[in-house]
């Protein structure tokens, strides 16, 4: 079938993106889903700063690629061998496919997966297949999904059922800002009630962790980030401090508001800098976390002995250590309720064709979570 996708087919063009238009809206063929796999009418797609970092080449990915991996949509087919989706069934994708039996899966940690990570890394399925081709040839898969698109072909591994009463451009942030941000907070730091929470970075994903934090029943949230607007919405967010990550005097601020440092103190965004910040602010014997993605080139460096002397700990969060099929219906329920308010970190909604000003407006940091909408 004929389909509409935003293709990147050169790493690195300038800013602005309006003018130099690194994502094309192209007309590709999709081949039908085989074996394992399913067909989804895109209803609603997220910009992420991980589709940025492989636009600005901060996390390059082989090309031509159609991006995007933060989506809702309906399914309308279904390849051989899938038995529980029927067309009809509303989906949120997910950017790690797990086979289900590598070591990770089998230990509980999906967002680890072998084949997953392989496939994503050579831009093809799980399976090993490309189903997307232009006038030029095969155009591969960004993360699995490729859901600036209106239709995808995706692994039934790389998608969750969810309950048909959920707005689909709400559920399509559970897929990766909810899932990473939040995620970070109930599954890597199993933050307890009554703790004290830092989140540094306040980007959708950030602000879904303040989100999360909130939920969690953390008595004390500081939130850090270099842009005051993000700020002022962490605070409505439900944080109860907010600092600038330029105050020169940010450590001794933070120590002195949580009396010695907090918790835990999680970190997304994407720097080396900004993680070292958070370790800093991490009491001793607390936990400093980082679901942020630097460049691969980034180098980070800690006073090795202060691992041991305070009993420090330092973790990885990716996909917020997350099991998709148990926690965004978790997630789903929690916003259901209204103790996860995800609607507000939706500031922009979008045509396809306006995606590149969607990223310029990530990329000076003028928007929280935006939305590709599709008719």
């Amino acid at each position: 079938m004929k389909i509409q996708a935003a293709v990147l087919e050169e790493i690195g063009r300038p800013t602005p993106y309006a003018r130099s238009n690194p994502l094309r809206i192209e007309t590709l063929e999709l081949d039908a889903p085989q074996s394992g796999e399913v067909l989804v009418r895109m209803v609603a797609a997220g910009l992420c700063h991980s589709d940025l970092s492989v636009i600005n080449g901060d996390r390059p990915r082989p090309l031509p690629m159609a991006l995007g991996h933060e989506a809702a949509g309906i399914v309308e087919a279904v390849g051989a061998d899938v038995t529980d989706l029927t067309p009809g069934d509303p989906v949120v994708c997910v950017f790690v496919p797990s086979c289900g039996h590598c070591a990770p899966c089998a230990e509980g940690r999906p967002a680890l997966c072998e084949p997953g990570a392989a496939a994503n890394g050579a831009g093809t399925l799980l399976s090993g297949g490309v189903r997307l081709s232009g006038p030029d040839g095969r155009v591969l898969h960004h993360l699995g999904i490729s859901c600036f698109a209106d239709h995808a072909v995706v692994s039934r591994r790389s998608i969750v059922k969810i309950d048909k009463d959920i707005p689909l451009h709400i559920a399509a942030l559970m897929g990766c800002a909810v899932l990473t941000g939040t995620g970070a907070v109930f599954n890597t730091g199993a933050v307890p009630p009554a703790s004290k929470v830092a989140v540094v970075g306040l980007g959708g994903v950030g602000l879904a962790a303040v989100l999360g934090a909130e939920a969690a029943g953390a008595e004390t949230i500081v939130a850090i980030d270099m842009l005051d607007d993000k700020l002022e919405l962490a605070l409505k967010l439900g944080a109860t401090h907010a600092f600038n990550a330029a105050d020169p005097d940010l450590t001794e601020k933070v120590k002195d508001v949580t009396k010695g440092g907090v918790d835990s103190a999680l970190e997304f965004a994407g720097s080396a800098k900004a993680l070292a910040g958070a370790y800093r602010i991490t009491r001793r014997g607390g936990t400093t976390i980082t679901g942020g993605l630097p460049n691969p080139q980034a180098v980070l460096e800690l006073p090795a002995v202060s691992l041991v002397a305070e009993e420090r700990t330092l973790r990885g969060s990716y996909l917020g250590s997350g099991v998709p099929s148990r926690d965004i219906p978790r997630f789903l329920g929690l916003y259901r309720r209204g103790k996860l308010p995800v609607d507000k970190l939706l500031t922009h909604r979008l045509t396809l064709d306006e995606i590149n000003i969607g990223f310029d407006r990530l990329h000076e940091g003028e928007a929280i979570r935006q939305v590709v909408e599709f008719s």
